[in-house]
């Protein structure tokens, strides 16, 4: 049973956490629709207020954030004051990607719905590869007032707003996105579905089309039990590290789909997982019903990342 030490609790629904050069972790806040620095000892930082829903967060080549905004969602309270999303916001306006300056805390618009003919619903994660261009998902929306769930996809942009492309459609409520080590593959973690899609690409923002019997893709891996996944992480070795979602904890996944472990957490909304320190074994991970981030050793180096 792994060791989790609390670094703060208090966070709204807290995902996307980035580990920073000075041992701080920033996260989004998605209930709260802010940005916040949570620094070793605990305290927190609001560095941008960035309305609607900012959830998957990344550093960019020019040193800012680069933020997946899904446009909000309406929430629950459970009887602890525990956070869970409950359908589309009501004051919802569409997905965007979000850039954020550290130091100012200016926000930017990169690409909205529309934006080369793109349909941007509900942006979730998103990953740099070694070309500074990066890979996202799009999750959707659910609308419990029509009944509908969106039909979405995963994208591949620049980060400059020069190019955005919808690579896969239909891809089924795609969620956590990683890049291998070599650059080669690509895998996606589906919440409902719960399984772990790989791909495998052949230039910068391509996929081979013909790699599944279903279109691009391959899933590797879909666990039993009462499990959903979120965002994932890339270890050094190239294992896929998937948050999951109702039995909680981190679900570390082989390039060829075995799982070699399951780290058990204490939190139905266990969403994220991030790696740093000098020999990236340390982890922070996001417990997001209960706002809490936390930290851990974890076994296995994780990937450094581009930026």
């Amino acid at each position: 049973m792994a060791e989790f030490e609390l670094v703060t609790d208090g966070l709204a629904f807290p995902e996307g956490p980035v580990a920073m050069p000075d041992g701080s972790v920033i996260v989004t806040e998605i209930a709260a629709q802010q940005i916040t620095r949570v620094r070793p000892d605990g305290t927190k930082q609001v560095i941008a207020k960035t309305g609607g829903g900012p959830n998957g967060l990344a550093l960019g080549p020019d040193g800012k954030l680069y933020c997946c905004n899904n446009g909000g969602f309406n929430w629950a309270r459970g009887p602890k004051g525990e956070y869970a999303p409950h359908g589309i916001a009501d004051d919802y306006s569409g997905g965007k990607i979000q850039r954020i300056d550290i130091e100012t805390g200016a926000v930017e618009t990169v690409y909205q719905t529309g934006d080369f003919g793109c349909i941007l619903r509900g942006p979730n994660d998103l990953m740099f590869d070694a070309h500074g261009g990066f890979w996202f998902t799009d999750h959707g929306k659910e609308d419990f007032k029509t009944r509908c769930h969106d039909i979405v996809g995963i994208f591949y942009a620049k980060p400059d707003g020069s190019f955005l492309e919808e690579v896969i459609f239909p891809s089924a409520n795609p969620n956590g996105i990683g890049i291998s080590p070599d650059g080669k593959h690509l895998y996606a973690a589906e919440t409902y579905t719960c399984r772990v899609t790989k791909f495998n690409i052949t230039e910068p923002g391509k996929v081979d089309g013909t790699a599944g019997a279903g279109g691009p893709g391959m899933p590797i891996y879909r666990p039993a039990g009462w499990k959903y996944f979120d965002s994932l992480a890339m270890e050094a070795s190239g294992n896929v590290c998937v948050a999951t979602i109702g039995e909680s904890g981190i679900s570390v996944v082989s390039p060829t789909g075995e799982l070699v472990e399951f780290v058990p957490t204490d939190d139905i909304f266990t969403t994220n997982i991030c790696f740093g320190g000098a020999d990236m074994q340390d982890a922070w991970i996001t417990l997001s019903g209960s706002g809490r981030l936390v930290k851990t050793r974890w076994n296995r180096p994780g990937l450094k990342l581009q930026y």
